[in-house]
Parts: structure tokens; C-alpha cells; sequence
């Protein structure tokens, strides 16, 4: 006996794209030395202590196996303007890292330069979840600096802006 989805994947998209995220690139090493890096907009935080991070990868990535024979990640949140990183990480150009701005940090791992923020962390649980690969990670260094963070929504690059409630 079949199912019928409930859902029309476009539409369900749209309906997810309405939750803002932040845009993530997150990088690795795979067991060959090649440095990997894909575009995500799936990073949260999960606990502050012990400092515990998430993000997923889908299960078809040509770069699954680099994420998970590495066994550590870093989360580099993208800053304002950082959009051409975000499009050149989610296409398929060879070598990504190519004219990017970039230094090794701990384990040898890159870590964007200029980010809003970086997280540095080593993979203890990978779980199979749907058509994704769900990561969490132990922070082991992050980095933050004041600057606005590229944001993706209902399809677009967006900015924050200050929203304060306007008097009765």
C-alpha cells in the first residue's frame, strides 16, 4: 500500500523558509588533506554546557564522508558581507577555498576570516535523521566580532535590523 505525502515539498519549503536563520559555512578536512566547506543555514545551539552545537548536511553531499571521517567541523556564521562566500560554498565549483580569506585553526581546519562568528568543535554524535545527517559538536574555541550577520529568509538575503515595539 502507498502513501500519499501530505505535503508538496516546494510548498513545505516555503513554509519553512518564513523561520530566519543565520547562513553558515561549515568547513572540514577530509582524510586526503582536501579542504570541504558547504553552505548551511540548519546551525543552532543546543546547550551551553557542556558548549554543544548542530548542524546537518544532506545524506546526497559529495563531501558526507570528508564530515564524517574528519570528526570535527567548523561553523563559520557568515558576516553581512560574506554573501558571495554563502553562493560560492553552496555551488559546485571544485576548490571552493580558492581566493578565499581564510587561516588554519586548531586541528588544521579553516576558519573563515572575517566572520560574524566561528565555532570550532569536534563531532560526538552523528545521527541519520530523514533525508539529513544531523552533527553535534563540542565547541572547543569560538570567536565573535560586532558586526551584523548575513540572515536568509523566505528565499532571500536579508540583514537584522533593531525591532523595538512602538508605544500604545
Amino acid at each position: 500500500m502507498s502513501t500519499k505525502s501530505l505535503f508538496d515539498r516546494l510548498d513545505f519549503r516555503k513554509a519553512l523558509g518564513c523561520f530566519g536563520t543565520g547562513v553558515a559555512v561549515v568547513t572540514a578536512k577530509a582524510s586526503d588533506s582536501r579542504l570541504v566547506g558547504v553552505t548551511a543555514n540548519s546551525f543552532s545551539s543546543v546547550s551551553l554546557e557542556p558548549a554543544i552545537v548542530l548542524w546537518s548536511l544532506q545524506k546526497t553531499s559529495p563531501n558526507l564522508s570528508a564530515y564524517d571521517d574528519c570528526g570535527r567541523f567548523v561553523i563559520n556564521v557568515l558576516s553581512l558581507s560574506q554573501i558571495e562566500y554563502s553562493k560560492r560554498f553552496a555551488s559546485p565549483v571544485p576548490d571552493k577555498f580558492n581566493g578565499v580569506d581564510y587561516a588554519l585553526g586548531i586541528h588544521d581546519l579553516p576558519v573563515l576570516n572575517g566572520c560574524a562568528a566561528t565555532f570550532e568543535c569536534r563531532t560526538i554524535q552523528r545521527l541519520d535523521v530523514g533525508d539529513h545527517i544531523l552533527y553535534l559538536g563540542e565547541v572547543e574555541a569560538y570567536q565573535h566580532q560586532n558586526q551584523a550577520a548575513l540572515l536568509y529568509v523566505q528565499g532571500r538575503y536579508a540583514q537584522s535590523a533593531s525591532a523595538e515595539p512602538h508605544p500604545a
